[in-house]
């Protein structure tokens, strides 16, 4: 399975702090907020990651997260000339995904919760059909809402309805087979001029070859999308690491349980960062302090 983080868009309501910056490079806490869906991708055993943004971006995030190699990983770029819809990253990614199965997460999605490894493993394997997500909300008619039966069959899924038939959102993380790619190319744009990730469900709804997977009690699905969100994510970050004293999405630490990096290139990578509590803490896992 591949990995694609869509990391496009303007910005537009967190003006004017993405006014020359894309909303993805912004901090939460002591990451770049591309951090934490990547991290979510490499959770899943992808290995394989594609970021796709605005041509004005992209080259901050190359400079950022390199090819991928010092952590065991591949990352390719392209660009999306202008905002066409979630689902058009699968035709601009088509030569990136080939023939493998396909991971799409929005690249201002944090995710946190036991348990989340397993439920990321098990959607991961997929090889007919698709998964998709559902979060209990309170305020369901902003959302894209699932409704599903007792064995986890997606009924229904309706963008920002009037009357919700669940409580249940749809967060921004999608797991597809290969076929996504000619779905994608033969939806229609809707009234607002893009294709739509809801539409695109809805294909596989169809076909009988939509589940969901719930994100119960105790998970966080955080919203970045405010000046508060914002504050809320990092204070949120912050508070878990101090409680805990282990680190929400630190890459390194991934890659390197994940077994796709050695003990000598961690602590290569801990000594970049050494005058931070970052950088110790990559030198503590690896077990130099």
């Amino acid at each position: 399975m591949k990995g694609i983080i869509l990391a496009g868009g303007s910005g537009s309501r967190l003006y004017p702090i993405t006014k020359g910056i894309s909303k993805q490079l912004l901090p939460i806490y002591d990451k770049p907020m591309i951090y934490y869906p990547l991290s979510v991708l490499m959770l899943s055993n992808i290995k394989e990651v594609l970021i796709i943004s605005n041509p004005e971006y992209i080259d901050f995030y190359k400079a950022l997260l390199g090819d991928g190699s010092s952590l065991g990983m591949r990352f390719e770029y392209k660009i999306q000339e202008k905002p066409r819809g979630l689902a058009d990253a699968f035709i601009v990614g088509e030569d990136f995904i080939g023939d493998d199965s396909v991971c799409l997460i929005l690249g201002d999605n944090i995710f946190y919760g036991q348990g989340f490894v397993r439920k990321l493993l098990n959607a991961s394997q997929i090889k007919e059909g698709a998964v998709i997500f559902g979060y209990y909300v309170p305020n369901p008619t902003e959302f894209g809402v699932v409704e599903f039966d007792k064995n986890y069959n997606v009924l229904s899924i309706e963008e920002k309805p009037d009357k919700p038939k669940s409580r249940y959102a749809v967060p921004g993380l999608y797991y597809y087979d290969n076929s996504v790619i000619e779905l994608a190319k033969n939806l229609k744009f809707s009234t607002r001029g893009e294709l739509e990730i809801t539409d695109l469900n809805r294909e596989y709804l169809n076909e009988g070859k939509l589940k969901v997977e719930l994100l119960g009690r105790g998970f966080a699905w955080l919203d970045t999308g405010t000046y508060e969100g914002l504050a809320n994510a990092s204070n949120f970050v912050r508070t878990m690491q101090e409680r805990t004293g282990l680190y929400i999405s630190c890459l390194e630490e991934i890659a390197y349980r994940n077994k796709w990096i050695t003990k000598k290139e961690m602590i290569s990578l801990g000594r970049e960062y050494e005058k931070t509590e970052y950088g110790k803490y990559l030198l503590s896992i690896a077990g130099e302090i």
